[in-house]
């Protein structure tokens, strides 16, 4: 893919529509306009109503055409912008006139986007945020990758990057005019700096993976002994039968997933065998799973019968308690005894509303924490900053004041290529290969 390509693709959502757009990006976008519409580009940002023939001057549709000329345009090129009716058709016709035009391509994964990043329109952070707008499926995920492209980590991450580049700039003084008259004070303020920052960035990566998980789902264990309400619940909270449900215990022998929007997050919930003595290998291998899903779950639900104690209450053990939610079913029904907690009746629904609050309520701590501050998105936002510390780690053991100056200088690169201020081109075909055609 050459760079001084003119690419096109379709930018809004595949399938049949009421309106399409297609976009053209590049030095022979104007000369699209004029091949496919028979008049010259309308001013910059306005729609016109134009006819759009094919190559062999049959009129197929009639349609807008938008024009944003370089460098005021989402790629910094000469941008064209054709919305059209959405039929297939239409579209087949538009993408075939386009393809006939000598130096125009299709564009290929997320390559208006590079473009963009290539041309100083956006870093990578933003880039990536765009990526995660489109994909978003719930309200935490819109506003974080919103927080996201308007700046919010890119800024945190710059912010440390120069504290650490003035220190770094304080090292090689000393350095370099270690026979003049410094101030006393110059290594000491540079090593303060570095551990400020040190610190600020480890407090950073102890929050957890809260960003990623935002991003990519919360896994939720439900978890309990045989025929406690598991599958009823994840059929309750997933709104349809994912799960099969049966007076026969011991009916789930494999973890079933099912994705979902809980209260505006992203959550993978999963149904799994039922905690007892097993019958059967097969059961066996079920419980095993089902204990291993528990343990390295984010967030347990943890289904009890209120009519039958269950026995799964051993297990109990080895979670963390601050991740487990209990919640007692069959509330229809005599208990033996009372219970503190959720109680549920899954036959009636009465209680269903708490529960979901809750889990809501537990998924919303692990996830935001309370805060509202820039999260790290990606595992390579956090392999950045981890590289990082390591390197301020041994700024602070190192007294040889040249060595301070490098690791400090490590430092420093690993923290801008979080948002591209430094080897970007490495790292745009690792970031760009899952953006969808036509971004």
């Amino acid at each position: 893919m050459g760079r001084d390509d003119t690419i096109f693709a379709l930018a809004s959502a595949p399938g049949r529509a009421g309106v399409a757009i297609v976009r053209v990006s590049g030095s022979a976008a104007r000369f699209a306009v004029q091949t496919v519409s028979r008049r010259s580009p309308p001013p910059p940002r306005r729609a016109q109503v134009r006819a759009f023939r094919s190559s062999a001057g049959e009129i197929f549709d009639r349609g807008l055409v938008l024009w944003f000329p370089a460098p005021d345009s989402y790629t910094g090129e000469d941008v064209a912008e054709f919305h059209i009716h959405g039929g297939r058709a239409v579209l087949a016709a538009m993408i075939e006139a386009l393809a006939a035009i000598p130096g125009l391509r299709a564009a290929g994964p997320g390559e208006f986007t590079r473009r963009g990043v290539e041309s100083g329109k956006l870093d990578l952070t933003q880039a990536e945020a765009i990526a995660d707008l489109v994909d978003a499926e719930t309200e935490a995920q819109r506003r974080q990758a919103l927080r996201q492209y308007d700046g919010a980590l890119a800024k945190l991450t710059d912010g440390w990057r120069t504290e650490l580049a003035k220190a770094l700039a304080w090292a090689e003084a000393a350095i370099d005019f270690s026979d003049e008259e410094l101030p006393d004070d110059v290594m000491t303020d540079a090593r303060q700096t570095a551990a400020l920052v040190k610190d600020a960035i480890t407090a950073r990566l102890e929050e957890g993976h809260r960003g990623e998980l935002v991003r990519e789902g919360l896994f939720v264990a439900v978890v309990g002994a045989p025929n406690a309400g598991k599958s009823s619940l994840v059929n309750a909270l997933a709104g349809r039968d994912v799960a099969i449900v049966s007076e026969t215990a011991g009916t789930t022998r494999d973890v079933i997933e099912v994705r979902l929007n809980l209260g505006g997050y992203a959550v993978i919930l999963a149904d799994t065998a039922g905690l007892r003595a097993a019958a059967d290998h097969i059961e066996a291998e079920g419980v095993r799973r089902a204990l291993q899903r528990a343990e390295t779950a984010d967030l347990v639900v943890w289904v009890r019968d209120g009519s039958s104690p269950d026995s799964a209450l051993e297990y109990n053990d080895k979670l963390d308690s601050n991740s487990v939610v209990t919640v007692w079913n069959k509330a229809d029904l005599p208990w033996p005894a009372a219970q503190d907690g959720l109680k549920l009746s899954l036959k009636t629904g009465d209680g269903l509303e708490a529960v979901v609050e809750a889990i809501t309520a537990a998924a919303r701590e692990k996830l935001e924490g309370g805060g509202e501050a820039p999260l790290l998105t990606r595992a390579r936002h956090r392999e950045m900053l981890e590289e990082a510390v390591a390197a301020l780690a041994r700024a602070e053991a190192q007294d040889a004041p040249e060595l301070f100056a490098e690791d400090l200088r490590l430092a420093v690169r690993a923290i801008g290529r979080i948002a591209g201020r430094v080897d970007v081109e490495d790292l745009l075909d690792v970031i760009f290969r899952d953006f969808c055609i036509g971004k």
